[in-house]
This record gives C-alpha cells, sequence and structure tokens, in this order.
C-alpha cells in the first residue's frame, strides 16, 4: 500500500460503485420476487460456481485456506455474508432515500473505525475529503430541492444500512491488514483469495437465508427478470466488483478508497435516467464535481 492514487488505481476503484449502483437498481427491481437473504444467497453461490474454474485448488483437503479458516470466516461474514443482505433488506422497509443517506457515510465510518480499531490515524485533509464527498452525495439526495432532506425521517430499517456499512469499514481494513495472515499462495492469487472469502460468506447467506425462510413467508416468483437479475449480481457486483476494489484498497487503502463508494449513488442517478428515462439535472455535474474534489483532497499528499 504507497497511498498514492494513479489514474490506473482510481479506474478500479471507479468500477465497483458503477456496479453497485446497478445491483442496488437490480436489487428494488426484483424486491419482490424474491427475498432479500435468498437473493443474496444465490447471487453469492452463482459467484462460487463462476470462479470454480479459476479457484478449484483452493478447496483441496491441503488447502491452506483450511489453516487459516478463523481470518476467512471473518472475511466472508462481513464482506458476503452481511453487507449487501442487509442492504437488500433495508430496501424491504425502508424508503429508498434514507438507505443512500446513511449508506453515503461510510467515507466518515471507514475513518473513524481505521482510527479507533486500527490506529490509522485521521489527517485534516481526510476530514475536508469526507465533507466534500458527503456534500455531493446529499446534493444528489435532494436532487436540486433541500427541503427533501429536511422531511427525512429514519425508520429501523435504516439501521441495517448502518451495519451494513460498518461491516464494509471493517472488512475494507481487515484486507490491508498484515500478509502473514494469510498463505502467500491464496492472497497472490486473486481468484482464490475471493473464493476462499465466497466458501465461508456462502456458509454465512445460508444460514441467513434458512432463518428467513423458517421464520417469514417467504417465497420466490421465477421468471427471466430474475434470472438475469441474479446473473448480472453474481458477474458484476459480485465477482467483478470484489476483484477491483481488493486491489484497488491494497494499492491506495481503505481511507482514500472509501471516497468512490460515495460515486454509487451519482452513478444511480444516471442508471435511472439511462433505464427509467429520467434525464441528468445541473445538479448532477454539482454532485460530480464535489465528489471527485473529496476524492482529490483526501489523496493529496
Amino acid at each position: 500500500m504507497n497511498q498514492r492514487l494513479t489514474p490506473a488505481t482510481a479506474l478500479l476503484l471507479t468500477l465497483p460503485p458503477l456496479l453497485w449502483a446497478g445491483n442496488a437498481v437490480v436489487g428494488r427491481v426484483v424486491h419482490e420476487l424474491i427475498p432479500p437473504m435468498t437473493l443474496n444467497f444465490l447471487r453469492w453461490a452463482l459467484a462460487f460456481v463462476i470462479l470454480l474454474p479459476l479457484a478449484w485448488r483452493v478447496l483441496r483437503p491441503d488447502s491452506a485456506m483450511w489453516r487459516h479458516w478463523k481470518r476467512f470466516s471473518l472475511l466472508g461474514l462481513l464482506g458476503i455474508g452481511c453487507y449487501n443482505a442487509l442492504q437488500y433488506l433495508a430496501l424491504q422497509t425502508s424508503a429508498p432515500l434514507n438507505v443512500t443517506l446513511v449508506a453515503s457515510s461510510i467515507p466518515v465510518w471507514m475513518l473513524m473505525v481505521g482510527a479507533l480499531c486500527f490506529g490509522r490515524p485521521v489527517s485534516r485533509r481526510q476530514m475536508a475529503g469526507a465533507l466534500l464527498s458527503i456534500a455531493g452525495v446529499l446534493v444528489v439526495l435532494a436532487r436540486g430541492q433541500w427541503d427533501l432532506l429536511v422531511r427525512v425521517r429514519l425508520v429501523p430499517g435504516d439501521m441495517y444500512v448502518l451495519v451494513a456499512t460498518l461491516a464494509w469499514a471493517f472488512y475494507s481494513w481487515l484486507l490491508i491488514q498484515p500478509k502473514e495472515k494469510e498463505p502467500l499462495e491464496i492472497r497472490s492469487d486473486w481468484a482464490a483469495f475471493l473464493m476462499a472469502q465466497i466458501v465461508f460468506g456462502v456458509g454465512w447467506s445460508a444460514l441467513f437465508a434458512g432463518g428467513e425462510w423458517a421464520l417469514t413467508d417467504a417465497r420466490i416468483t421465477w421468471g427471466w427478470p430474475l434470472v438475469a437479475a441474479l446473473l448480472y449480481i453474481a458477474v458484476g457486483p459480485a465477482v467483478i466488483s470484489y476483484r477491483c476494489w481488493g486491489l484497488g484498497v491494497q494499492r491506495v487503502g481503505p481511507a482514500i478508497a472509501s471516497f468512490f463508494a460515495n460515486l454509487t449513488p451519482l452513478f444511480a442517478a444516471l442508471l435511472s435516467a439511462a433505464f427509467l428515462g429520467e434525464l441528468p439535472h445541473l445538479y448532477h455535474a454539482l454532485a460530480f464535481f464535489l465528489i471527485v474534489s473529496g476524492i482529490v483532497v483526501s489523496a493529496r499528499r
């Protein structure tokens, strides 16, 4: 981790928010077709199948993954079992505006977790960047009408998003912990590294989905829309975005990478314009300027 933001690294960290924005749109579209925990389980089960040809060796009985099962089990719980499942759950019980508003606080939580739990100091530039980035998100959420934010009322479902952002903050910091915590043959191979997390993450997701079916009136409405949605969230937001995010975090650290996550609402607005016929407005340009400014300010030495 050299803390230097290059154009290539910036591209790596920009792609995941774009895919996550699509994930949010797709998750909202199919929320009446499939329960949230089950959606998360099927997503990662498909990702497991996709990665199997590339990382099947990590499943062998003599694999180093089993000797480090505690480490990968924790990563799987935070990054796979909890993060998206909680967001899918929040969309069932909370307004999309509330969900996005709470999730936009991730740079602040990332800095707080790093300072309190991992001994990483917070600079004034990083705090200024966090404020600029959050201001850009608020511009998108308000859609140029600030009275919308005044009328926002948090409900219990918003707590799911808060827990999800905390889980992602811990997950991102754990990614850059000393390499001796993980075997080199796994850490040096991105597919094996992600597969080691998915193995345990699918287990956690199956446990949560089982509880969902046991405790609620869960049901699935199968059809081409749901199948297409599952394929997208398994390939894009799961495999590709986790690969790019993990590599970007290793290069510049979680604190700087977290500011790129605030591009997600902006991309969501653009995707809404493309697929729902809602044309971009002037405030989208202002939001983009503020978010990018936050990234630049926080990354400067």
